[in-house]
C-alpha cells in the first residue's frame, strides 16, 4: 500500500477547500463593493430595428434590406431610368418574381442553365462599356468603375451576383419557352416594311430585308417568348403562396416589373 496516498488526497482537499474559500471571499468581497455604491446599471434603450420581414414567398422570406438593395441595383437595368426608377412596391413585386421563379429553375436542372464565368464577364464588360449611366462616367476604365459603384452603394462582387443571376433566368427562359417557336417569312417581311422601315428618315440608307432578315427573325422570337414567359409567370404567381406583411407595400406596381429585362433588350438584337 502506498502511504504517500492519504498524504496527497489530505493536501488535495485542503486545495479544493482554500480554493473556494478565495472564491467566496472574493464574491463576498465584490458584493459588500457593489451594495455600498450608488447603482450605475444602463436603463436599457428602446429596442433598433435593423430589418425586417416585409413579405414572404413560398416560405420564402423578403427583407426590408432585399427591397434596398433591388432599388440600388436598378440602376444596371437599360430599360430603367436609374437609380430609384423603381418604386419600393415595384421592388417588391420583382423580388417576389424572383423568388417563385429561382424555386422553380431549382426543381429542374439548374446545372444546364448556369451561366459560366466568361459568359458572366463577357455581360459585365458589354454592361460597363454600353449602358448609358456607365458610359457618362467612364466605367470602361478601372477608376471610373469603382466610382460608379462607389456612387450607387454597389460592390463589384454584388454586381456580378446580380449579372449571373439574370444570365440564368434568360437561359432558363430560352430553354423552356423558346423550343417549338416558328416565324414565317411572311412575319418578318411585314416587321420589315411595318415597323422597321418607318424607323427611318427621308434620304436615309435603308438596309435590305436580307441583311436584316436574321435579326428581325430573333426579335420576332423573343417577342413570343416574353408573351409565353408573362403569362407563365401570371400563372405561377397565381399558384404561388404569397404573404405581404408590409401593409404599405400592398397597392399594385404601375409599371413592368418582370425580374429581368426582356430577352430581346437584353441581348441587344433591336435593329
Amino acid at each position: 500500500m502506498n502511504k504517500r496516498a492519504p498524504i496527497t488526497n489530505a493536501l488535495r482537499r485542503i486545495g479544493l477547500w482554500l480554493l473556494a474559500a478565495c472564491l467566496t471571499a472574493s464574491f463576498a468581497d465584490s458584493c459588500a463593493a457593489q451594495s455600498n455604491q450608488p447603482s450605475t446599471a444602463a436603463v436599457p434603450a428602446s429596442p433598433v430595428v435593423l430589418d425586417s420581414v416585409v413579405a414572404v414567398a413560398n416560405k420564402h422570406a423578403i427583407l426590408a434590406s432585399d427591397i434596398d438593395d433591388e432599388i440600388r441595383l436598378s440602376v444596371l437595368d437599360p430599360n430603367l431610368i436609374g437609380e430609384g426608377a423603381l418604386t419600393r412596391q415595384q421592388a417588391l413585386d420583382q423580388l417576389i418574381s424572383r423568388a417563385l421563379i429561382e424555386q422553380q429553375i431549382r426543381q429542374e436542372d439548374i446545372e444546364a442553365i448556369e451561366p459560366s464565368h466568361d459568359e458572366v464577364n463577357a455581360r459585365l464588360n458589354q454592361l460597363r462599356q454600353q449602358l448609358p449611366a456607365c458610359v457618362h462616367q467612364n466605367c470602361a476604365t478601372d477608376a471610373g468603375w469603382k466610382l460608379f459603384l462607389a456612387a450607387h452603394g454597389l460592390t463589384s462582387e454584388r454586381v456580378e451576383s446580380y449579372l449571373r443571376y439574370r444570365l440564368e433566368i434568360l437561359s432558363f427562359i430560352e430553354q423552356r419557352f423558346r423550343q417549338g417557336i416558328q416565324v414565317s417569312p411572311q412575319q418578318i417581311d411585314e416587321y420589315y416594311h411595318q415597323t422597321l422601315l418607318p424607323q427611318y428618315k427621308p434620304g436615309e440608307a435603308v438596309p435590305p430585308l436580307d441583311q436584316v432578315a436574321p435579326r428581325i427573325q430573333e426579335i420576332l422570337l423573343e417577342q413570343q417568348v416574353n408573351v409565353l414567359f408573362d403569362a407563365w409567370l401570371t400563372n405561377l404567381r397565381g399558384q404561388g403562396d404569397v404573404e405581404i406583411l408590409d401593409p404599405s407595400l400592398e397597392s399594385a406596381p404601375t409599371q413592368n416589373t418582370s425580374p429581368v429585362s426582356s430577352p430581346a433588350a437584353s441581348s441587344g438584337v433591336t435593329p
